[in-house]
């Protein structure tokens, strides 16, 4: 019987030639862009408006942050208000307001980074594992209705629980626990406002963590539990595993937020605890640039803002390649 005729003849060894000659075959049928564009219009249109959110409303902005180089006069306007260069940054790394805000943010950021960036993740796992899928859907409906809820609410309701004739404080008293008023308490506002974050967002959270778990194949659940292993061992070394692409990914997201803790929530609760305990960069930048009209100063706070959580980004995305993930985006 003949043998075929071997894919190549040079030094390269085998199967060098039928590679490059898939790659030949794909750039030739590569269609023309105007095709392409023809035959995904659909799609093409429906992205249309999100494109346009993000243009309208996050890019066309960023023009604004002229104003940070600006004596900034809003009647004067851009081209008309005269430049002061870095004057405003100097300004601003002067000022002892700046940095209690910016160590405020700091300390909110990590404990939220440490007790509700997990919350999401627990509740999915456990939603997970409950057989019943009637309950898991109750369950789940029942933890993500708070979303829908304004701060405005969120904030009333702990009000009435935790406030100083509230229901949860009237109880503790009654038995002889005095916890005083926590809502009113600036030691433990940072506890208090993670709390409200976990009580609010932790079920929609879930969501992205259960699509996540639900792409994972079942066959690797059936073997383990063959090879012996017991609940928490399947969700170690299969579910785990599994979400942690995503879990990577969203960690990133956060680690380039973390000078973003919640303006609405802090700002109607900054009255309570008072400005010494509940300062942070968005209610900073909203005192001195909305209320007292110092345009210049507050633009420059918001722009380094932007930027550290660019740089946290990056880095953060440029440590996960070194480990192996893929991150926010591919190298």
């Amino acid at each position: 019987m003949p043998h075929p005729p071997p894919d190549d003849e040079g030094p390269a060894g085998p199967g060098t030639p039928r590679r490059q000659k898939g790659r030949a075959t794909a750039k030739t049928v590569k269609r023309p862009l105007r095709e392409r564009l023809r035959r995904d219009r659909t799609l093409l249109l429906l992205c249309v408006p999100g494109i346009l959110y993000f243009v309208v409303f996050f890019y066309v902005p960023l023009a604004g942050n002229v104003i940070a180089f600006q004596d900034y006069q809003p009647y004067l306007g851009f081209k008309e208000s005269p430049m002061v260069g870095w004057a405003n940054f100097q300004a601003l790394l002067q000022e002892p307001e700046f940095w209690t805000a910016t160590w405020n943010t700091l300390e909110i950021s990590a404990v939220q980074l440490l007790l509700y960036f997990p919350a999401p993740i627990a509740l999915a796992l456990f939603l997970n594992s409950l057989l019943s899928s009637r309950t898991r859907r109750f369950m789940q409906t029942v933890a993500y209705l708070p979303h829908f809820l304004s701060w405005v609410v969120v904030v009333g309701m702990f009000q009435q629980a935790f406030g100083g004739a509230g229901t949860v404080t009237s109880y503790l008293n009654d038995h002889g626990i005095d916890v005083g008023n926590l809502m009113n308490n600036p030691d433990s506002f940072i506890f208090l406002i993670t709390s409200q974050a976990i009580w609010k967002d932790a079920g929609w959270g879930a969501i992205i963590f259960l699509a996540a778990m639900a792409s994972i194949d079942n066959s690797l659940y059936e073997s383990a539990a063959i090879d012996g292993a017991n609940w928490w061992r399947r969700i170690w070394h299969v579910t785990l595993p599994g979400i942690r692409p995503v879990i990577i990914m969203l960690l990133i997201l956060r680690l380039g937020d973390i000078l973003s803790v919640g303006f609405e929530q802090i700002l109607l609760q900054r009255d309570n605890v008072g400005q010494e305990a509940s300062e942070v960069l968005d209610t900073y930048v909203y005192f001195h640039g909305v209320v007292d009209g110092d345009w210049g100063m507050s633009t420059a706070a918001g722009l380094m803002k932007g930027v550290i959580g660019f740089v946290l980004i990056y880095l953060a995305n440029k440590a996960a390649h070194r480990l192996g993930e893929q991150g926010v985006y591919r190298r």
